[in-house]
């Protein structure tokens, strides 16, 4: 019998605020609050709160026979937090049903995997904690930013604890193979993939709303007949798509909520089920392994990362933000430790992309090179205040040397403290035996 596996990706970055030159080392907040607020409250209005009405109207009307995952980034969490609390409470609601799963990913939605490793480390148990503190929910299956997949990205993931991945199903990597099985990670074989089906996510991402589209309009009952065609021994189609597809991509208006609403009444026709990526992995085995050296995602044709590390400019930035990451991990700072997560979102990135204008109306500047300069002002600012604590004078090791040295010696203050305090007592009660 065929299933349907849906991921919904949820991600809001703190944009930046225009920060001149002369803002370095005299201005340490970077964030353009109302633009922040405004978008936020926007999508949740158009797209999240209806989205989450409408996927918790088919678990209920499908007596709980539909499923979703959702993977939101930390810096999402938090806005919600801040400014749509109520988005917030649906989501709990929609995960009292126990038919939602929510996703560990990075907590930035960083780039963090392509440039250092610890870091990816650090931010994903970030995430992890996020989700269990908000859901009580600990997550079991991992996708990272905008699906980002290698073969050395896989070892990271398993060794994090994760039995299943989801990815990309890029036909550079698959050739002739269906994405439409269980795969397996070849550097890491225990590691399990579900890969993202690009006709039928892009059929609702991309074409749902194209007029000039020869399929138009798609209709619930087309798109089930389509996955239920499919090659008996293909059970699973993996559905990856952007929340925002429901509502805001794709108003309302053009019919997307009733399209997914009518959708468990004709699956259940087909004979079609819905799952969840943890079950799919607990019922089934891969049916082979995907090579992938070089790092591939869900955008663009090329399904690689050059949107966001395709130019000099892209690559001097990423550059110059991993060179401090040592750095930073040693400060305590809250103040510094959040900024530099909200700096290393992968949309800073994004907006420096010169490919192609795509994504121009997602960018709140002009120009890819207008995104450089403010991010590189801002970065040189947060760098200065890094330096403020640990100057670059010192380096790395040398640094890491000092601090282990003072740490073990307050670990051995502390533990001579504690033995001063049991002499003291000692002696205090052997003077009250005597005047006794």
């Amino acid at each position: 019998m065929k299933t349907i596996c849906f991921y919904f990706q949820l991600h809001q970055p703190f944009r930046l605020k225009r920060y001149r030159f002369f803002d370095i080392g005299n201005d340490h907040y970077y964030y353009d609050d109302f633009q922040n607020e405004e978008i936020i409250r926007r999508i949740a209005e158009r797209s999240y709160l209806p989205a989450n009405k409408a996927i918790l109207d088919m678990i209920r009307q499908s007596g709980g026979r539909f499923k979703a995952a959702f993977s939101i980034s930390g810096t999402a969490l938090e806005q919600m937090e801040v400014y749509t609390p109520e988005v917030i409470d649906s989501f709990k609601e929609l995960a009292a049903t126990g038919n939602v799963e929510f996703l560990t990913e990075t907590y930035a939605h960083s780039l963090a995997s392509l440039g250092d490793h610890e870091e990816f480390k650090s931010q994903v148990k970030l995430h992890r904690e996020k989700i269990y503190s908000m859901f009580g929910i600990k997550p079991k299956v991992f996708r990272n930013t905008e699906l980002i997949y290698s073969d050395e990205i896989s070892g990271l993931v398993y060794q994090l604890g994760f039995k299943g991945m989801l990815t990309e199903g890029a036909k550079h990597v698959l050739g002739w193979k269906s994405p439409n099985y269980v795969y397996a990670s070849a550097m890491q074989p225990q590691l399990k993939l579900l890969l993202k089906n690009d006709r039928f996510s892009e059929d609702l991402s991309l074409r749902f709303n194209n007029y000039n589209w020869n399929e138009y309009p798609l209709t619930a009952d087309k798109y089930i007949s389509w996955i239920a065609s499919q090659p008996e021994p293909e059970q699973i189609i993996n559905i990856f798509i952007n929340y925002e597809t429901l509502g805001s991509l794709h108003p309302a208006e053009s019919g997307i909520f009733d399209f997914f609403r009518a959708l468990p009444r004709f699956a259940a026709e087909k004979g079609i089920s819905f799952s969840l990526p943890s079950e799919v992995f607990s019922l089934l085995k891969p049916v082979d392994s995907i090579v992938v050296p070089y790092a591939m995602s869900w955008v663009d044709e090329e399904k690689d990362c050059s949107s966001w590390l395709g130019n000099i400019l892209q690559q001097e930035a990423f550059r110059k933000i991993n060179k401090i990451s040592e750095r930073v991990r040693l400060i305590e700072d809250r103040r510094i430790r959040q900024d530099w997560n909200y700096l290393q979102s992968s949309d800073h990135f994004y907006y420096m992309n010169t490919k192609h204008t795509g994504g121009r109306g997602f960018s709140p500047y002009d120009n890819p090179y207008d995104a450089f300069n403010n991010y590189m002002n801002v970065l040189s600012d947060f760098i200065f205040r890094v330096n403020a604590q640990y100057p670059s004078s010192i380096e790395n090791e040398e640094l890491n040397s000092l601090l282990t040295t003072i740490k073990n010696q307050g670990k051995e203050i502390e533990m001579l403290q504690k033995e001063v305090e049991r002499l003291r007592k000692k002696t205090v009660k052997g003077i009250i035996i005597e005047k006794n």
